[in-house]
């Protein structure tokens, strides 16, 4: 039996983004117009629209819906703003966050990841989204951002992650251990001050290099 991958998409938006408080116009019209299907391996096209965390290449996987769409929500962006994605992943996010700003720089230390979003883009016609192979923890930039997503958990927010925020910025991340990590929102000033705001409990794969450092107990 053939999926009706529109009728999907639209009861993902309205049955399952929408309720988790996410209520931003734009957000749920990317979520409800951009194929989540065609970002996911093949063998999971029936199950993109399910309330599930679906895996990917490297030990990595796409975010639930509903975070996706309360991670675009918390970002607040604005169509004149410049974004830095850390963790490309299968592209679904990359592809949003071009949507909803007007520039987007997309990093990611695994090469297929960055080559196969490389490829969407050009064949979606999708200028304004640049994918970069690097190592986010030891990426440097002098450039600055309005918003950054980080798409993979962290145990601590690295310092140089910040550095990359304009004054006003909002960076969101989920930082902490497994079984207890915590979506939040950072926001730089002009003073170089953070205010943290928390958001709600997830759970997602590491950034390579960002995982908790092993504790051992004699």
């Amino acid at each position: 039996m053939s999926l009706d991958f529109e009728q999907a998409r639209f009861t993902m938006v309205q049955q399952q983004v929408r309720p988790w408080e996410v209520a931003d116009a734009r957000v749920l019209e990317v979520l409800g117009t951009i194929k989540r299907e065609d970002f996911v391996p093949t063998r999971h096209r029936r199950m993109a629209f399910a309330d599930l965390a679906l895996p990917l290449e490297h030990g990595q996987t796409m975010m639930k819906p509903v975070v996706e769409g309360r991670m675009l929500q918390a970002l607040a962006l604005d169509p004149r703003d410049e974004v830095l994605e850390v963790g490309t992943g299968g592209g679904f996010i990359s592809f949003c966050l071009a949507a909803l700003a007007r520039d987007v720089v997309s990093i990611d230390i695994h090469a297929d990841f960055v080559e196969r979003s490389r490829a969407r883009a050009v064949e979606a016609g999708i200028s304004n989204l640049q994918v970069i192979h690097a190592d986010a923890m030891a990426y440097r930039t002098a450039r600055r951002f309005d918003a950054i997503a980080v798409t993979g958990a962290v145990d601590a927010v690295p310092a140089h992650f910040i550095t990359w925020l304009k004054p006003g910025g909002r960076l969101f991340a989920v930082r902490g251990h497994t079984l207890v990590q915590t979506a939040v929102v950072l926001q730089a000033d002009e003073h170089g001050r953070v205010r943290e705001q928390s958001l709600f409990e997830t759970e997602l794969p590491y950034l390579v290099g960002a995982e908790p450092v092993a504790r051992f107990a004699l």
